[in-house]
């Protein structure tokens, strides 16, 4: 069953390498794709800017965690969490 996504990560800030600012600018070139495509509703920076929240839109958990395997910043990540949404309004 299709429903929302809700990934939450966290990057570990410790071991960046020196080209991070080109990982995040190919990063943001793959969400907006992805919004581009529908299936990311929103997109949320978290204040301590060491990680984001992200809406999908309409995929099962497995997708949503094929889709994130393939970001750029994902091999940067020491921690996701998928949580299944179920929209009332």
């Amino acid at each position: 069953m299709n429903q929302n996504i809700l990934a939450i990560f966290t990057i570990n800030t410790d071991q960046l390498p020196s080209h991070f600012q080109e990982i995040i600018q190919h990063e943001q070139e793959v969400v907006a794709q992805w919004r581009e495509e529908g299936i990311l509703e929103h997109l949320f920076l978290r204040p301590t800017r060491n990680g984001a929240v992200l809406v999908f839109k309409d995929i099962d958990e497995n997708k949503a965690q094929e889709l994130m395997a393939t970001l750029p910043l994902f091999p940067f990540m020491k921690s996701v969490e998928y949580l299944p949404l179920l929209k009332q309004f």
